[in-house]
């Protein structure tokens, strides 16, 4: 059999929860800027680089707003995410990255919301 391949070579993928907690302002949680991350990735035509997934519930359910970052040394994993300033310093990282065609060290000021999923 041969081995599925894609033909599209991408950098990374963000990855951001909009699952059950994450995101809901109705249940009392912190909001995404969806909308606006997802514009802002299609103007700077990020997507064939550094591909920009909304998914449903990434887990665990008791950190709000979860984002994974998927590398080729493995995923990232980040919690608590509440300012929109931090969603901003992930595009301006993708759009870095994007620029030096391969992914650069992750923002420094995302690093305290850093966790490990599996333990």
């Amino acid at each position: 059999m041969e081995q599925v391949a894609t033909k599209r070579r991408v950098l990374g993928q963000v990855m951001i929860c909009n699952g059950c907690c994450c995101g809901r302002t109705e249940k009392g949680r912190p909001g995404i800027p969806l909308d606006r991350l997802k514009s802002r990735w299609k103007e700077e035509k990020l997507l064939k680089s550094i591909q920009l997934t909304i998914t449903g519930c990434l887990g665990p359910c008791d950190i709000a707003n979860v984002v994974s970052i998927q590398t080729p040394d493995g995923p990232v994993w980040f919690g608590g995410i509440e300012e929109e300033a931090l969603y901003d310093d992930l595009l301006e990282w993708a759009i870095a990255s994007r620029n030096q065609d391969k992914l650069l060290e992750l923002p420094a000021n995302l690093m305290p919301y850093r966790f490990e999923r599996f333990q």
